[in-house]
């Protein structure tokens, strides 16, 4: 399961409205894939459909779709927002990471 801080969710909620999409039926769709200073780097984006193979979750008002492959690597992993001085956006707290890179958008395991 991947959970959703109560700062990613109002972010992702207000993301999702400005871009067309309805938070109360549409998908944040979290992936895993190749690349980045780590080795594997995450991939965020809305969705309206998902694959029949596709994980669905959803925490805090936020439903979630993860495909297979990408889910063996998030399992447990929180989505949070930062907006602070040393720079605003979501951050992947992945307990599956062995080392993460220093913008925290790539991870190894």
């Amino acid at each position: 399961m991947i959970k959703v801080s109560e700062q990613a969710k109002k972010k992702v909620m207000e993301l999702m409205t400005d871009d067309g999409y309805n938070p109360d039926t549409d998908f944040i769709r979290v992936g895993v894939k190749s690349g980045g200073c780590s080795g594997l780097s995450y991939d965020l984006k809305f969705d309206k459909e998902h694959a029949q193979d596709d994980k669905i979750f959803e925490d805090n008002g936020i439903k979630i779709i993860v495909d297979k492959k990408s889910f063996l690597y998030l399992i447990g992993t929180t989505l949070e927002y930062s907006g602070g001085l040393n720079g605003t956006g979501f951050v992947f707290n992945n307990p599956n990471a062995n080392r993460t890179c220093g913008c925290g958008e790539s991870f190894s395991l």
